[in-house]
């Protein structure tokens, strides 16, 4: 996983609240468990006129000129910006996949789904809970001004817009330090690989039977 600590990224303002798990990554794409190959049919059904399928050239289908990712000045944008409740549905993991693959780094909504928000913090992906308020004053600044940006500090816990205003956010410790270290569950665990070389070796020499 990588480290994240600082993201200084243009915005895309999703304006939806209860965006769901089947809207971020429908079901005909879970057909892989591998983390990446996602990001072309993030939000598949609004993002395309035609109906997708696995397999299918993203450059040969029908864009909807209407959604808002696939407007120019959205293009390339690394932070989403979304309603209550995003990721709500199904627990599937592809969504935050689907997101981080398509080169979003942060997610900010007044809420998000318990699960969905748990997801995001296994592969990296930040998920930042702004108060409603805040998050309306966010839309409303993105829409207004193009190539929007906000600067996102981990260590700070704040976003900042580009007139300076600052919005902190909480986090919790543990889940900021694999952050800031790069560490998902593979990573925390081989940080005792030590300890855990040592309980083999001494269970070994204990019950030598079970390894016969």
């Amino acid at each position: 996983m990588k480290k994240f600590d600082f993201c200084d990224g243009l915005v895309a303002p999703l304006d939806r609240a209860n965006v769901d798990t089947d809207a971020i990554i429908p079901k005909q794409f879970l057909k892989s468990i591998k983390r990446s190959g996602f990001g072309q049919n993030l939000f598949d059904e609004w993002r395309y006129l035609d109906h997708g399928e696995p397999g299918m050239d993203a450059a040969r289908r029908k864009p909807n000129p209407d959604f808002i990712l696939n407007l120019p000045r959205y293009r390339g944008a690394q932070i989403l910006l979304a309603r209550a409740n995003f990721g709500c549905g199904s627990s599937r993991e592809h969504a935050p996949w689907a997101l981080q693959d398509y080169g979003f780094q942060v997610i900010i909504a007044p809420s998000f789904a318990d699960i969905f928000f748990n997801n995001c913090f296994k592969i990296g992906l930040l998920p930042i809970a702004l108060d409603a308020n805040n998050v309306d004053q966010l839309f409303r600044e993105v829409e207004a001004s193009e190539g929007y940006r906000l600067m996102v500090n981990l260590q700070g816990q704040s976003v900042t817009t580009p007139a300076g205003q600052s919005f902190l956010f909480d986090i919790d410790p543990f889940r900021k330090h694999s952050l800031l270290n790069g560490l998902d569950e593979i990573g925390l665990t081989l940080q005792q690989a030590d300890k855990i070389k040592a309980f083999e070796e001494k269970r070994r020499a204990a019950q030598p039977w079970l390894f016969a």
